[in-house]
């Protein structure tokens, strides 16, 4: 009877787990994007206008502020006003700082021609009897490059469960193992703390 309790209650955790936390996760998503419902007068707000809040409305508005945004970017006055803005940015010196910086971050995460996170590789870590999976970022150059002594290798290597965080490595090139598998793929592998098995391409 116990057994067979016990067989009953982890086919259930196995169906509620999954779904509640995605549901988590999607909830604290949606939380954030909601956050935008701020940038309006409280008077436009739907809990002014009805006397309650609608749970992703703010992430419909951040949406059509992003498409905005981009359509605006991509015409010529619109180019012309954020070369201008960068401009302004430049001549402030805290925040040039930090835009330059968040700005190539973004360019080479988000460009359709970036190539970070485009290969997964192998790197001893944390020693040399150890495997770990990593995400090729890049090259290290000037004075970082000519201070080590052969070719390094950006890699920024996860942490499990989660992924948005992790180490920033420079690794030897002649000690990395390239992957041929799909970046989903390794994030995946890595969620799952090894249990998900990796589809081979």
């Amino acid at each position: 009877m116990l057994i067979a309790l016990r067989r009953v209650f982890l086919a259930g955790l196995l169906v509620l787990v999954p779904i509640s936390i995605t549901l988590w996760v999607l909830n604290g998503f949606i939380g954030v994007l909601d956050k935008s419902l701020l940038l309006l007068p409280y008077s436009w707000r739907p809990e002014s206008l009805l006397g309650f809040d609608i749970p992703g409305l703010g992430s419909v508005l951040t949406i059509v502020i992003i498409l905005i945004t981009g359509l605006i970017a991509r015409n010529f006055l619109g180019g012309q006003l954020l070369r201008i803005s960068e401009r302004l940015f430049a001549r402030i010196p805290v925040v040039n700082s930090i835009y330059s910086s968040v700005k190539q971050v973004s360019d080479t995460l988000l460009s359709s021609s970036g190539k970070a996170f485009s290969k997964a590789v192998l790197i001893r870590y944390p020693h040399h009897n150890t495997w770990a999976i990593g995400f090729l970022t890049g090259a290290p150059d000037g004075s970082i490059a000519l201070a080590l002594e052969r070719p390094h290798v950006s890699v920024f290597l996860p942490t499990t469960p989660n992924p948005t965080s992790g180490f920033f490595l420079l690794v030897p090139q002649d000690e990395i193992i390239e992957l041929s598998i799909s970046v989903d793929e390794v994030l995946k592998y890595v969620v799952s703390m090894g249990v998900v098995p990796v589809k081979k391409t």
